[in-house]
């Protein structure tokens, strides 16, 4: 039984080792918080011990998994060629780099390289957030090629997020407009409204956008975006504070759904 993958993903801000079958089915994890080590069956046990041997420390149970809720269920079923939850922030730009990384000697740098950069560190800060029931989703794709670059859900609702590169200049948010340094200005905010409206239809829940401006050196909002929620990276422990929409067991439905990459065809 070679060909067991181990797998690592996230959930409420721990890590798991998901061991899968060369078809993509889930048939065991390793919860390092908890020790353990769950089997949906039994008739792998040694072969799934063998697997995850080398990520084993200090003495662990082995067992079934206590009873799943309908979330865990979902996600057992997903295919992971179907599983968004995995995505690395920038996931789209790194496969896009890797693909192609330009040539090796450049009189700037590649603007892709700065998008990266902002899209990790809204990334780590939004990632923080899980330890406090929130969920993220990175690189969410919709059709025609454009993407969420992050899908937060949590006590406080549902936030389609974009992230900025803006390091050391001044950015104006003109309603539709955004205006980074002295670059021409570009309707964003028009943009992002467009995809949580998507991303709306697709969940069936309200989802706000949200621009996050990475490491700018000063904001300045001449006419008070309509809808749109515009913060600092620095800002995004403050979705902590807010609650009171989702209860749990809604935000799990939700990111069930939403981490399930079949379901973002309908996102038109």
């Amino acid at each position: 039984m070679s060909e067991l993958r181990v797998v690592p993903a996230w959930r409420h801000g721990q890590e798991r080792l998901y061991v899968r079958l060369p078809d993509g089915r889930n048939i065991a994890w390793y919860d390092r918080e908890a020790a353990r080590v769950n089997l949906l069956g039994q008739e792998h046990r040694e072969e799934v011990l063998e697997a995850l041997a080398p990520f084993l420390t200090g003495t662990v149970a082995v067992g079934p998994p206590p009873v799943p809720t309908p979330a865990d269920l979902a996600r057992l079923a997903l295919h992971p060629d179907d599983d968004l939850a995995p995505n690395r922030s920038g996931e789209a730009l790194l496969v896009a780099l890797d693909r192609d990384p330009g040539p090796a000697h450049r009189l700037r740098a590649d603007p892709r390289q700065r998008a990266l950069t902002a899209e990790r560190t809204a990334g780590e800060a939004l990632d923080l957030l899980e330890g406090a029931g929130w969920r993220v989703l990175h690189s969410v794709p919709l059709p025609g090629g454009d993407r969420i670059h992050h899908l937060l859900i949590g006590p406080g609702g549902l936030f389609a997020l974009h992230s900025l590169y803006a390091r050391r200049q001044k950015v104006t948010v003109a309603d539709p407009l955004v205006t980074l340094g002295r670059r021409t200005a570009q309707p964003l905010l028009r943009r992002l409204r467009a995809e949580a409206a998507r991303a709306a239809h697709v969940l069936t829940a309200e989802v706000r956008p949200v621009l996050v401006l990475v490491a700018p050196a000063e904001v300045a909002v001449t006419a008070p975006p309509r809808e749109v929620r515009v913060l600092r990276d620095t800002e995004i422990a403050g979705f902590t504070r807010t609650g009171g929409l989702l209860k749990p067991a809604d935000v799990e439905a939700l990111y069930a759904m939403a981490r399930d990459r079949t379901v973002w065809a309908a996102a038109l």
